[in-house]
């Protein structure tokens, strides 16, 4: 990032590669929705260019990346009013499994989708850049300007809230 930042832009395709994969993933959790992630992962990478100057190494690169893309969520959704309903090309298939499996495994999924749905956005966040994009916690807590410990404590409080609704979901869904 720093050569990018010093105006060696041919770098910029290195950090796409690197990147991209994970940023998509992020936003596709945050945002519930591929398309509006895909749209959203081309946006980080325009603003990576945009505001390539205001880049300081100290904090590392991953924490302003992921600064970027939340900023950029915001901003779509500060833009239109939020339509947030999982897709099912979200839930993903293994067709090594047998059909109860899938059947319990894409419920599960569907589930534990609209679980995290159901939290507010800022504990959403953190608990998809903890588990899913499996970012170091000293990572999201410069990502957040908080100590470390700090995190610890939001991703606990999250992860619980998380279970408590996919509990919830789950009696819902057996009650049917």
């Amino acid at each position: 990032m720093q050569a990018v930042r010093e105006g060696d832009l041919s770098r910029l395709g290195r950090l796409f590669d690197r990147h991209h994969r994970a940023v998509y993933e992020f936003l596709v959790r945050t945002t519930g929705q591929r398309a509006v992630a895909e749209d959203l992962v081309q946006d980080v990478f325009e603003r990576v260019l945009k505001y390539r100057s205001t880049y300081r190494g100290e904090a590392g690169f991953l924490p302003w990346l992921f600064r970027i893309a939340s900023n950029a969520r915001a901003d779509h959704y500060r833009k239109l009013e939020p339509t947030m309903s999982w897709s099912d090309e979200l839930d993903g298939e293994d067709d090594s499994a047998g059909p109860e499996r899938l059947v319990e495994g894409a419920s599960e999924s569907a589930r534990l989708q609209r679980a995290l749905l159901a939290l507010r956005p800022d504990k959403r966040e953190l608990i998809v850049l903890a588990r899913f994009s499996e970012l170091k916690y000293e990572v999201i807590a410069e990502l957040h300007g908080v100590d470390v410990n700090t995190i610890k404590v939001r991703v606990h409080r999250a992860l619980k809230e998380l279970r408590d609704k996919f509990q919830k979901l789950e009696t819902t869904s057996h009650a049917v």
